[in-house]
């Protein structure tokens, strides 16, 4: 059994497709479809259930395949390993970020990279579903995801704040602080209701007794923002979207009472312990980085410009 043969395995169940499968793998589909097939008279289990096309992996398969990413996951690991103990760490770093969290994630990757000037890292915008998954099948290194899955290892990064970024003439702009019923009867501009961010943004307003009707909702929050500049729209955002889209000209940051905190953001990775060479060198970084303090100086800054 060759570890490209588990490579070939991997990519299939990945693609669900067999041309796609060898074309990720950069070889010709026969040459896919051969490896398989001796990895199968190896074992001596069916693996692949086959018809006109691709049909998915039988029982057997499905253990061959969490085995290979178990195998392919120590492979990787020993490679970082002795880099590290070489040059300085090498490979690439692959990080699941939650849509809603990729702004704030510039805050981990640039001191890491800082300090692991040879690595490399590659961001994929996942949900906290699919972050579980890739987490669990070794695809993803770590994440930055909701903290709501105790069987994850994870690292506390920071806590959702909620504001309302309004115009500055409108009814609210000169309020001190906005109660989340009065947000609801303002033009607004929200994420769509499959985002998680939206569906706890939804329970703040039913809290208070309020339901919020967006005109213009988006599945991204760079969409979102696109909207806000003119003077016409309003949104709630979470403080961590300043970091990087900071306030757009004409608009003003108001306080939203309720809850201090929103929901957790926090660095988790995988099932693997110790942790990947990789995903130790982030939690590293991510210990010192100060994320929640510079978050929250960057909001208060805000606020303080508004109030002036």
């Amino acid at each position: 059994m060759q570890l490209r043969q588990l490579e070939y395995l991997v990519a299939l169940a990945r693609e669900r497709h067999f041309a796609r499968a060898a074309a990720a793998c950069y070889v010709s589909q026969p040459s896919l479809s051969a490896a398989i097939r001796r990895l199968e008279h190896e074992l001596h289990v069916p693996i692949v259930r086959r018809g006109r096309r691709y049909e998915g992996l039988t029982p057997e398969g499905e253990v061959v395949l969490a085995w290979a990413h178990r195998m392919l996951a120590e492979r990787d690991a020993l490679r970082q390993e002795l880099s590290a103990l070489g040059d300085g760490l090498t490979g690439t770093l692959r990080l699941g970020v939650v849509p809603t969290a990729l702004p704030a994630a510039s805050l981990l990757t640039t001191p890491f990279c800082d300090r692991h000037p040879r690595a490399r890292v590659s961001i994929e915008s996942l949900s906290s579903a699919d972050i579980t998954h890739g987490l669990a099948e070794f695809e993803l290194d770590a994440a930055m995801t909701y903290l709501d899955d105790d069987s994850l290892r994870r690292l506390p990064l920071y806590e959702e704040r909620y504001v309302l970024l309004t115009p500055t003439d409108g009814p609210l702009a000169t309020a001190a602080t906005a109660r989340w019923a009065q947000a609801a009867t303002l033009p607004l501009c929200l994420l769509g209701p499959r985002m998680r961010n939206r569906r706890i943004i939804d329970e703040c307003f039913a809290a208070d007794g309020a339901t919020a009707a967006p005109a213009i909702e988006s599945d991204s929050v760079a969409g979102l923002y696109a909207h806000l500049p003119g003077g016409r729209w309003s949104s709630v955002i979470s403080h961590a979207w300043l970091h990087m889209f900071g306030v757009p000209d004409g608009m003003r940051v108001v306080p939203l009472e309720g809850p201090a905190h929103g929901p957790r953001v926090g660095l988790v990775t995988g099932p693997d312990d110790p942790p990947s060479v990789l995903a130790g060198a982030l939690l590293t970084v991510a210990r010192e980085a100060g994320v929640r303090e510079a978050l929250d100086a960057l909001l208060r800054t805000y606020i303080d410009v508004g109030d002036h």
